[in-house]
């Protein structure tokens, strides 16, 4: 009797401690349980959708079977397509065919999705919106797939949380609150059926309260364009495209009447290949970006002589008129430069070219150093007629003059330069100028009178 009493304890006390870790094993903590759920991929896709987007769409698609995950979650907040619609097509199919679920976000609060991109609501397993946000403007179909009644009714239009939950535009049941975060995403993806494989992303758990309250168990792993590819995605957006480009040419101009090769030219050249790569991956007009060009050759007329005069005015304009129509418009957006985009770079510009450049084209040769004194007594001819002013050729360089008589140097007339007067020449006509002085020198009292002028002439006759 007793061994089997000692049996009997033995046996319980061994139940016990094999009991206790089962136990611990089958707890509802769902910190553990987090532990032992995949996780779900978030790729966050801003802007248009071009190239770079719909190729790290498809990368996103094959890490996520590659590491395991539950789905893809791809939060959205994009005003159309730079592509074309057969690379849109291709995406949908792509989504359609993925082997995982495929979830589309637009969010968060304030995002927009319209254009072609929004025809991939049709083929995404689990799709939903924030509230603020917004949905349209799909254009006609794309692919084959059927975008059902709620998408066909957006083809010209867009619509809030409200509407779309009316026209059922979404694949799962929006509360009056929408699917305002990520956290509320992934409990929408709970429970969703896939080749007889469940999501499970959420859980309920009774707080202190006793009352019944769901908590997220899978982990979104977010992810991003990489460095260089969110380099060119951003180039590729309108107003970043727009003013890369002005400030690479007047960075070029400023270069080329600075003292020397710096910095500047540069920095220029960088942002005029960088907005060479934007301007090709939008629909830009190329007439409207030789405007914005030539509009640069006009200011730098102006530049040479120091003062804003006929083709500043011209530069003006064509800045204009070809910021204005930079783009052509695409399906669901106009895509034009935004206000504010616009008044910088037209503003800059105007402000660069009327002030700054002519500025700094009068310090740097009004700057003693620049050693200018060989070109009095210089010979030269004028460019332009000179009435009081004008434009002067002196050895290799065009100049800024002044006639210091009352009688103009027409053009093609050779001339002297007998002062300089801050980045401007005076200048006389070189036929008859000796007689004249000496005439004037001889005058009595021109000595007493002109002090000033009598030693001139006496310099230069010297």
């Amino acid at each position: 009797m007793r061994r089997l009493l000692i049996t009997l304890l033995g046996a319980i006390a061994l139940l016990g401690i094999v009991a206790a870790p089962a136990a611990a094993q089958n707890t509802d903590d769902p910190t553990e349980v987090a532990e032992k759920v995949a996780a779900v991929d978030v790729l966050q896709v801003n802007g248009l959708f071009d190239d770079i987007v719909v190729t790290e769409i498809g990368d996103a698609i094959d890490r996520a079977v590659d590491q395991g995950s539950q789905a893809l979650v791809l939060q959205v907040n994009s005003r159309g397509a730079v592509v074309s619609d057969e690379a849109i097509a291709t995406l949908m199919d792509r989504i359609a065919e993925a082997p995982v679920p495929i979830g589309v976000w637009v969010g968060p609060t304030g995002a927009r999705l319209y254009g072609t991109p929004a025809q991939i609501l049709a083929v995404a397993d689990v799709t939903g919106m924030a509230p603020g946000a917004r949905v349209g403007n799909i254009g006609p179909s794309v692919s084959e797939h059927e975008l059902g009644p709620g998408l066909n009714a957006l083809r010209t239009q867009t619509v809030g949380l409200s509407d779309a939950r009316s026209l059922s535009v979404f694949k799962q049941r929006i509360s009056d609150e929408g699917i305002a975060t990520m956290v509320n995403m992934l409990d929408a993806l709970d429970g969703y059926t896939e080749n007889g494989i469940e999501l499970n992303t959420t859980t309920e758990t009774l707080n202190g309260s006793g009352v019944v309250q769901r908590e997220t168990i899978a982990t979104a792993r977010l992810a991003k364009l990489g460095l260089v590819d969110q380099l060119l995605h951003t180039v590729a957006s309108p107003p970043v495209a727009y003013l890369l480009l002005l400030i690479g040419l007047a960075l070029l101009i400023f270069e080329f009447f600075a003292a020397g090769v710096g910095i500047g030219g540069g920095i220029g050249a960088a942002c005029t290949i960088l907005a060479g790569y934007g301007l090709a991956a939008l629909p830009a007009r190329g007439w409207a970006v030789a405007l914005l060009v030539l509009a640069m050759l006009a200011f730098a007329i102006d530049v040479q002589v120091g003062i804003p005069r006929f083709w500043t005015g011209v530069g003006i304009v064509f800045t204009v008129v070809g910021s204005l129509w930079l783009y052509e418009p695409i399906t669901g957006s106009s895509l034009r430069v935004p206000w504010i985009s616009l008044f910088a770079g037209i503003g800059g510009v105007m402000l660069t070219f009327i002030v700054g450049m002519p500025s700094m084209t009068r310090s740097r040769f009004a700057t003693p150093t620049v050693g200018r004194e060989w070109m009095i007594g210089a010979e030269g001819v004028a460019v332009v007629e000179i009435d009081p002013e004008g434009t002067v050729q002196v050895g290799a360089g065009q100049w800024r003059a002044r006639t210091n008589r009352a009688t103009p140097i027409p053009a093609g007339d050779p001339l002297r330069v007998i002062a300089i007067d801050g980045v401007t020449l005076q200048v006389e006509p070189l036929e008859g100028a000796a007689r004249d002085y000496r005439e004037m020198r001889h005058k009595p009292g021109a000595d007493e009178d002109i002090p000033e002028l009598a030693d001139e002439i006496d310099r230069v006759d010297g």
